[in-house]
């Protein structure tokens, strides 16, 4: 990823993720339950508690990121399911408090991250936030901005990151959807496009990108419920309304405010 950040990586080992924060599970909780003015307070708590964490921003950013997504009703299965999905469509019009606010979150994540990694035993969690950092900011080039080959740059950053990061530090299951979304995202396009994505750097391999996505799903903190719905989506371009069905009634039960797992699983019906 960011090259700087490799003079910092260690020797690898079976270090253990630290134990999620109380604050920022309950911010992303009313993030995905679409409480994003609540959420936002949460994790200006957790900055206020603790103020030279990166984690702490790139949460804000991620409710401003996801904000967006409900207002422009981006994270429905129809845009999800169409062949120009996540790299084609139009430009969107992004609300300039959000994206400036969104912006001042990036940047103080990152340097934040820049600055904890010179600290012993914090490098992993900067690099964590700042794998999630890149992350936000692909997805806001690509699903608002329509910024394709920007994107692509960041998603491919994210995943390098990600990989260092889990090299060393294996239980960090959030930082496994960077890995999978490159993956799975690319490996649906058309053939041509693949190859010269692959020999540029990028990842295009379909079941890396699943199995990837399934261990956020499964055992990640923060990006659980990201990780359903994009395992959700896949599962329906693929036809298994199923495993859809269960994902989706997954994501209902947990965030029971947030209308869309509602919606699509009664399209199931």
């Amino acid at each position: 990823m960011i090259r700087p950040l490799l003079l910092f990586i260690t020797a690898v080992t079976s270090t253990p993720a630290p134990a999620p924060q109380p604050l920022i599970e309950q911010g992303y909780s009313e993030m995905y339950n679409l409480l994003f003015d609540q959420a936002h307070q949460t994790f200006k708590s957790y900055e206020s508690e603790r103020p030279q964490d990166p984690l702490g921003p790139v949460s804000d950013a991620a409710a401003c990121l996801f904000s967006e997504f409900e207002r422009l009703r981006i994270l429905q299965s129809e845009f999800f399911l169409s062949d120009n999905s996540y790299f084609s469509a139009s430009k969107r019009q992004p609300d300039p408090a959000i994206k400036s606010r969104f912006e001042r979150d990036l940047e103080e994540t990152r340097q934040l991250a820049q600055s904890q990694m010179q600290q012993p035993g914090e490098q992993a969690n900067a690099m964590f936030a700042d794998t999630l950092r890149l992350g936000l900011q692909a997805d806001y080039l690509a699903l608002i901005e329509r910024r394709d080959v920007a994107a692509l740059g960041q998603i491919k950053k994210a995943r390098e990151l990600a990989q260092q990061l889990l090299a060393s530090h294996p239980s960090y299951y959030d930082a496994y959807i960077a890995v999978g979304v490159e993956n799975y995202l690319l490996s649906r396009k058309p053939a041509p496009l693949r190859w010269l994505l692959q020999a540029t750097g990028s990842q295009t391999d379909r079941q890396t990108g699943l199995e990837k996505l399934r261990l956020t799903a499964e055992h990640g903190d923060y990006l659980r419920p990201y990780a359903r719905l994009l395992l959700a989506v896949a599962a329906l371009r693929d036809g298994d309304k199923n495993d859809a069905r269960k994902l989706l009634s997954w994501l209902a039960d947990h965030y029971p405010r947030n209308n869309l797992y509602r919606e699509e699983l009664a399209k199931l019906h």
